[in-house]
């Protein structure tokens, strides 16, 4: 009876710890992104929109950063940041290929960091 006992609360202990692990639908997520203007806001906000899941998207040019609120179970912050990586601007995840970096526009060619 005590083996019984102990098997059924490993059991719901184990289950509520894969309750836990649940993706969220409507997560806020925030990281850094590189640009200047309301050009690249433009940008990358248009690229973080591309990504399936990405529900909101706002990036403040004074904090360089981007608010996000994202499906979990559709994406993450590494996948959008890959996406706004690919329209040129660096984030703190993913560093934008030179040639596309080179071919923004002459106000949004930010400093990059080496």
């Amino acid at each position: 009876m005590k083996k019984f006992i102990l098997i059924v609360l490993v059991s719901l202990i184990g289950i509520s710890v894969q309750a836990q692990e649940k993706k969220s639908k409507n997560k806020k997520v925030e990281f850094k992104v590189a640009g200047n203007c309301e050009m690249c806001e433009k940008r990358i906000e248009k690229a973080a929109f591309s990504v399936k899941g990405v529900k909101s998207a706002d990036w403040h040019a004074d904090h360089g950063d981007i608010h996000l609120i994202i499906d979990e179970t559709k994406c993450s912050k590494e996948d959008v940041a890959k996406a706004i990586a690919a329209a040129g601007h660096d984030t703190e995840f993913v560093k934008a290929i030179d040639a596309v970096y080179e071919k923004l526009h002459g106000c949004c060619l930010y400093e990059r960091m080496e």
